[in-house]
């Protein structure tokens, strides 16, 4: 009995040791525990964002990971604390140099220990980078597929103990992708050499075909797949029609006078000129294109990124190599390539979370000059761009919300019918009127001119122009020719735009002509009632944009700017763009807060230990004098 009993007390002691599962569970806990921890110390923030809780602890098991996030929707958070984690290193690839640039100098302002081998480099500082990774000395390296692929630097990697490979911008990796690239098809070969270590691959454009083709390269498991919405709320979409490009150019930038942003123009000839008008306008821009020399481009870049400049015109060739996190405003003066160019493009702007303005000024001559250029490509890859250029058109012409089809075409769906930051949603009913018998008009001129022309050539007829064309083709002898004067060729333009969208014309866009669809003919019938707008939608009377005036504006707008002044005085010593040391969010809520102590600054957002450290005295000595001059109480 007394040996049962013993026995008893012996297996229940057996029983209640922890598992090795256990083990590994409660070792995990205290690491997701941690990284909470290293989420306000190292970066600033307070909570995690959507599913970088989960990718992170995923990541930590050492399983491999395909994550889709919007751009600004916090990506490198993922793969970043984890490498100050595990006990080796994180090795991250990323496509361009400026990019990785941006990352790890942030990551030093945070105090995290990272580098990057590229061809800046000199000798010495390769060298002495090499000796950090020999001792263990660095958490993350920054390097671009091509270099990783050097025999010299996998023999390094191999000898090193490596626990994660994070793969950014992954959509390079396929095909399907906007900016494929045959490099990132080999990084497979560095994964199956690096097998005990974590894979995460990262893109914020990846439609589902795509997604397939970086999981197939890379072998990442359906299940191990993290999709974020595509969404990004505080971005305004609008669409407007392409008729006087630079007034509109002009008239838009003046809402945004000391703001940076982006122009995106389909070629070097019209960069360089938009460029030349603007600056002669007295705006601050620069130009970008690979016509430029090397050199050029990289100052052009630099002084935009700390704040020298406040405008880029450039073409496709700029964009994915920018982390700055106060781009206010994105212009597309031409169409780009595919919803995946203009998604990407558009993720420049608002990454710090504040409202920003997208602009696409659109034009059906250029959608034939995106066709030249498509017919210049091989077969299959005409296929391809056709299709991508199909989805880009139907998302410029929809007169739905302008979410519904651009978060459709990335595989999500879109469940609010308004979303009211886009130009769709924010046409109230009261704007819309019955344009029946203008759009009669229309389409009866365009049946009479036998439906082989386009929208110039048909406002010509019903504005009763004596242009060569018409006279040549005796369109003025045709019913409708006159009938149109009411409305200005502007308003015409606007108008037939509408007719697209809404499905009483279809464009084909080889030639430019428009056919009436059988839903026209129930509008000519008089069976079908056409809303719409007769006029371009106006601005507000003062000029600002209507997502600017809802934005928040509790913070003090001079203190603002006096900690702008600081911290760009600051980034120019350090040779740091300015959002390094701290965004246009961190700086609106110190504005907003004004904090007298160290203890209230660490509560703002983006400042953590290392930040505090470095920054608190010269910034809490502005806040206060500012508040002792203006003889402003301390905020309970």
């Amino acid at each position: 009995m007394k040996n049962k009993i013993q026995l008893t007390h012996k297996t229940t002691c057996l029983m209640i040791l922890p598992s090795k599962s256990n083990i590994l569970s409660i070792l995990l806990y205290i690491m997701i525990i941690k990284s909470k921890v290293l989420l306000k110390s190292v970066f600033g923030y307070d909570t995690f964002r959507p599913l970088q809780e989960e990718i992170i602890a995923h990541i930590l098991e050492k399983k491999d990971a395909l994550v889709v996030m919007p751009t600004g929707g916090g990506k490198s958070i993922c793969y970043q604390i984890p490498a100050l984690l595990f006990e080796g290193l994180t090795i991250v690839v990323s496509p361009l140099i400026s990019l990785m640039k941006d990352q790890v100098d942030q990551l030093r302002e945070c105090g995290v220990p990272a580098i990057f081998l590229n061809s800046t480099l000199s000798a010495s500082q390769y060298r002495s980078h090499v000796e950090r990774l020999k001792k263990n000395a660095v958490k993350l390296l920054y390097m671009a597929p091509e270099a990783l692929l050097a025999t010299r630097t996998l023999a390094l990697l191999l000898s090193l103990k490596v626990d994660c490979f994070a793969i950014d911008e992954a959509h390079c990796i396929s095909e399907w992708g906007h900016d494929f690239r045959p490099e990132y098809r080999q990084l497979m070969e560095i994964r199956s050499m690096l097998p005990d270590a974590a894979c995460a691959a990262l893109t914020a454009t990846a439609t589902p075909r795509v997604r397939e083709d970086i999981k197939k390269s890379l072998r990442i498991d359906v299940a191990n797949e993290f999709i974020g919405s595509f969404n990004r709320p505080n971005l305004f979409l609008e669409v407007a029609p392409k008729t006087r490009p630079l007034e509109q150019t002009l008239e838009f930038l003046n809402q945004y006078r000391n703001e940076s942003g982006i122009i995106y123009c389909a070629t070097r000839r019209q960069t360089d000129d938009l460029s030349a008008a603007l600056h002669r306008k007295g705006y601050s821009v620069r130009p970008y294109h690979a016509g430029l020399s090397e050199e050029e481009r990289t100052q052009n870049q630099e002084l935009f990124i700390r704040d020298d400049v406040q405008i880029i015109v450039a073409t496709i060739a700029f964009g994915m190599g920018i982390n700055k996190s106060n781009v206010r405003f994105v212009v597309h003066h031409d169409l780009p390539r595919s919803i995946d160019n203009y998604y990407q493009e558009i993720g420049r702007a608002g990454r710090d979370g504040l409202p920003a303005h997208c602009l696409l000024l659109f034009g059906y001559g250029d959608i034939r000059n995106v066709q030249y250029f498509i017919t210049q490509k091989t077969e299959q890859e005409q296929k391809v761009a056709n299709i991508l250029l199909s989805a880009l058109i139907g998302f410029a012409e929809t007169d739905l919300c302008r979410r519904i089809p651009l978060l459709q075409y990335f595989g999500e769906i879109c469940e609010q019918v308004s979303c009211g930051m886009c130009d769709n949603c924010r046409i109230e009913k009261k704007d819309l009127v019955d344009m029946t018998i203008p759009a009669q008009m229309f389409l009866s001129c365009v049946k009479r001119t036998d439906e082989l022309f386009g929208a110039g050539h048909i406002i010509d007829v019903l504005r009763g122009s004596k242009s060569q064309k018409v006279l040549k083709f005796r369109h003025d002898r045709l019913s409708t020719y006159g009938i149109g004067t009411v409305y200005s060729a502007g308003q015409w333009r606007h108008l037939s735009r509408q007719f697209i969208q809404k499905g009483l014309l279809i464009c084909e866009y080889e030639h430019g002509s428009l056919k009436l669809s059988p839903k026209a003919w129930e509008v000519l019938r008089a069976k079908e009632t056409v809303m719409g707008r007769l006029e371009e939608a106006k601005k507000e009377k003062d000029g600002k944009s209507k997502q600017e005036k809802e934005a928040p504006a509790t913070y003090d707008p001079p203190l603002f700017e006096a900690l702008r002044k600081k911290r760009k005085e600051l980034a120019d010593q350090a040779s740091l763009p300015p959002f390094t040391i701290f965004h246009d969010r961190t700086l609106k809520e110190m504005a907003a807060r004004m904090p007298g102590t160290r203890n209230e600054l660490a509560g703002i957002y983006g400042i953590g230990a290392a930040k505090l450290e470095k920054y608190s005295d010269i910034f809490l000595e502005i806040i206060n004098q500012y508040r002792h001059s203006h003889k402003i109480a301390e905020q309970s």
